[in-house]
């Protein structure tokens, strides 16, 4: 399956070429590892928003949904591990504005 520049990944050009023969697996394990040299969270958070639409692109209907419930959970245990009082209260107006851009 090719996704450069098409599908759910309209910003890859022809210049991802040099890294048609490596697996997608292996693809993935550097692309991870880079991330967490980087501390770039928003690498992971960009996977977790694509991986429904990665799901129904690969005709995973069912699964599509079960992500968006996986990915909420972790998010959920995530924010529920942090037990300082002032980080919850930090992030008090994000879940505000959420709720009233939403509502």
């Amino acid at each position: 399956m090719t996704v450069a520049g098409t599908g759910i990944f309209p910003n890859m050009g022809d210049d991802v070429t040099e890294f048609d023969q490596i697996s997608t697996e292996e693809l993935r394990e550097r692309a991870f590892e880079l991330a967490r040299k980087r501390w770039d969270l928003r690498f992971f958070w960009r996977l977790l928003g694509l991986l429904p639409a990665a799901e129904a692109a690969a005709g995973n209907e069912e699964a599509s949904e079960a992500s968006v419930a996986q990915a909420s959970g972790l998010v959920y245990e995530a924010l529920s591990a942090e037990t300082d009082p002032r980080v919850q209260e930090a992030l008090r107006p994000v879940y505000v504005q959420y709720l009233l851009e939403h509502s």
